[in-house]
């Protein structure tokens, strides 16, 4: 059992840098794999050999049968299982306990340069934008990115290893054993019979082994789930985000602006554009509200138009009238230059 400590601390370590599925596999690998397996397994199959008889003297006929019945121990597969499905874990802590080491030095090189110098600190800032920490406010990691990434192959190779120690063990011996094995190889003279120890015991410890590895597959595949799920969550709720904030933009660049000038005397400026907080770029209430400005726009404009076109209307009968009495006076006095013209002949 003590050769488990070490493996214990280095999971628990883990256990506070995973997610709520993988504290409870790690609880399950803990409790029901390394505790059972340490204190009651190891003692069932303890006599595993010596237990093992065989219905011949002939030397070396035992040994070959017990090599023929259980290729690997039942304890040793048992630990290679554990072992070969907590590398993965011990992997991705290996890369939260790089990232922080990373994070640290990072921080110390700061402290460091802040002081030497407030100047090259204020330049630090300004010409290199600052990283997000690794952890939250709780000191729990962040699950994005690289990290992530590990995560999930965490998660894969876990379950490949469920999956393959699973269809191992029922190829070696089953998931039963036979109180009586037959056994024909050299140097037996002939078939004998060999009988093992506790079958009914040591069968009973084999299914258990094995629902706690069909449990353990089964919270891997969860949290599969619950990650795939998760993260197609926040994708929808990134995309539906992006879509409003283009409609929005698409309304401010059609209607950027309503003027706040007078058009003419007497007139009053419009009121400028309504500022609502809108939680979706189709809301009706915005729709009516940009026909009404857009309504109240065309009127003033309708109306600065027909002002303007009565002025021009004035303006021309005012210069026609001019014209004309310019015409009228020019008649007259040619005609009475000629009238004097005549005048004069006749006195002459």
């Amino acid at each position: 059992m003590g050769d488990w400590n070490s493996l214990g601390k280095l999971l628990e370590s883990a256990q506070e840098h995973s997610t709520v599925v993988g504290k409870v596999w790690l609880t399950v690998l803990f409790i029901f794999r390394i505790l059972v397996l340490g204190a009651a397994a190891e003692k069932v199959w303890g006599d595993e050999q010596s237990g093992f008889t065989c219905d011949t003297k002939q030397p070396g006929c035992q040994n070959v049968c017990y090599d023929k019945t259980f290729p690997i121990s039942h304890i040793r597969f048992w630990s290679m299982q554990i072992i070969f499905v907590s590398t993965p874990t011990l992997i991705y802590l290996g890369h939260i306990l790089h990232l922080v080491r990373m994070e640290e030095k990072e921080k110390q090189k700061e402290k460091d340069l802040a002081m030497q110098s407030e100047k090259q600190t204020q330049q630090l800032h300004v010409t290199k934008a600052k990283k997000a920490s690794i952890k939250d406010n709780q000191g729990h990691v962040r699950l994005k990115g690289a990290l992530l990434r590990t995560y999930v192959f965490n998660i894969i190779f876990k379950t490949l290893f469920e999956v393959f120690f699973i269809v191992a063990q029922y190829f070696l011996y089953g998931f039963e054993l036979r109180p009586m094995y037959t056994c024909d190889r050299w140097p037996c003279p002939n078939m004998v019979n060999c009988y093992i120890s506790r079958p009914t015991e040591k069968t009973v410890f084999i299914i258990f082994m094995l629902a706690v590895a069909c449990v353990s597959l089964l919270l891997n595949l969860v949290e599969i789930y619950h990650l795939g799920f998760k993260k197609c969550q926040q994708g929808l709720r990134y995309r539906r985000s992006h879509a409003a904030n283009e409609a929005s933009k698409t309304l401010t660049d059609v209607i950027p602006y309503v003027p706040e000038y007078s058009y003419f005397s007497g007139h009053h400026a419009v009121p400028g554009a309504f500022h609502t907080e809108q939680t979706s770029a189709f809301s009706p209430y915005s729709s009516k509200v940009v026909f009404k400005q857009n309504r109240d726009n065309m009127a003033v404009e309708k109306g600065q138009e027909e002002e303007d076109d009565a002025e021009e209307n004035k303006l021309a009968r005012h210069a026609l009238l001019e014209l004309q009495n310019q015409h009228r006076n020019s008649c007259q006095s040619s005609r009475q230059s000629s009238h004097r013209s005549r005048m004069d002949g006749l006195n002459i």
